[in-house]
């Protein structure tokens, strides 16, 4: 019985994710073009003709489509349905793994935010300040709002106290990173958009997550880019966008931090 209850949730759930990817869609096209992200209303990006309300319902119009524009005929790229889908996966996991609760729908806010940057850094090596900034100030407001349905106003003003001084160690570390990156490679080793997503990412996740964060993205940036090398995809001083490593750190902190944490503090028993 329990099974059929869940399995409905579980449904509206990914649909309700599914429905964001498509909106993070939109925004990763139009943000980085300057263009309004309400308006005008989804449209081909070839011939402009305005989508039917069924072409837009997430995966499912595009595969009505066959991957094409029902006006012009241009193929529509398959980015569009893999990262409604990938969204509406990534909220069916958070609600698995918090439930019904102030967690879940924070999170279902926070990784949004991180699909949207990754991809933009992927398409642009760039990610945008006004995406980081608001994703700061809606974890600062996260953390203020979850601490005071625990304990109050001492919680609340304890997990804004933890999630700023989070985010400033989040730039802070960065920031050093850069540095000898620099002075080590010769030019410069990360963007600045790097060490505010990273401040964005202390501000949900509270500093221990961070460091933890931080460390499997430098460990995956470093295997990945060395792989890309070796295997003549990437030359030696190419750049190559962090945000995808960031973000992926921070998704992997969110669920298995504590975790992780408690694996590596064991290994040194006092």
């Amino acid at each position: 019985m329990e099974f059929f209850l869940v399995l409905p949730a579980c449904f509206i759930v990914f649909a309700l994710g599914a429905s964001i990817g498509s909106f993070l869609n939109v925004v990763v096209y139009r943000l980085p073009a300057k263009l309004s992200i309400l308006y005008p209303p989804s449209r081909c990006p070839h011939c402009l003709t305005r989508l039917k309300k069924h072409h837009n319902v997430p995966v499912l119009g595009w595969l009505w489509l066959n991957g094409k524009c029902n006006h012009c005929k241009s193929p529509i790229s398959k980015r569009y349905p893999l990262v409604e889908a990938s969204t509406g996966l990534i909220f069916l996991l958070v609600f698995l793994t918090f439930g019904l609760s102030v967690q879940t729908i924070g999170y279902w806010a926070f990784l949004s935010w991180l699909v949207a940057l990754s991809i933009i850094d992927l398409d642009t090596m760039t990610l945008p300040e006004s995406l980081t900034r608001s994703g700061l100030v809606v974890g600062l407001g996260f953390q203020l709002f979850s601490g005071w349905t625990v304990s109050g106003f001492t919680g609340a003003i304890q997990n804004l106290m933890m999630g700023a001084i989070a985010a400033v160690l989040g730039i802070w570390l960065l920031d050093i990173i850069a540095i000898v990156g620099s002075v080590v490679f010769g030019q410069q080793a990360m963007g600045a958009g790097d060490s505010k997503l990273m401040a964005m990412i202390g501000a949900w996740l509270g500093w221990k997550s961070l460091l933890l964060a931080g460390f499997l993205a430098c460990a995956s940036g470093a295997l990945v880019g060395g792989g890309a090398i070796a295997l003549g995809i990437l030359s030696r001083r190419q750049p190559m966008p962090f945000g995808p490593f960031l973000a992926l750190g921070a998704a992997i902190a969110l669920f298995y931090g504590e975790r992780l944490i408690s694996s590596y503090l064991s290994l040194f028993p006092t």
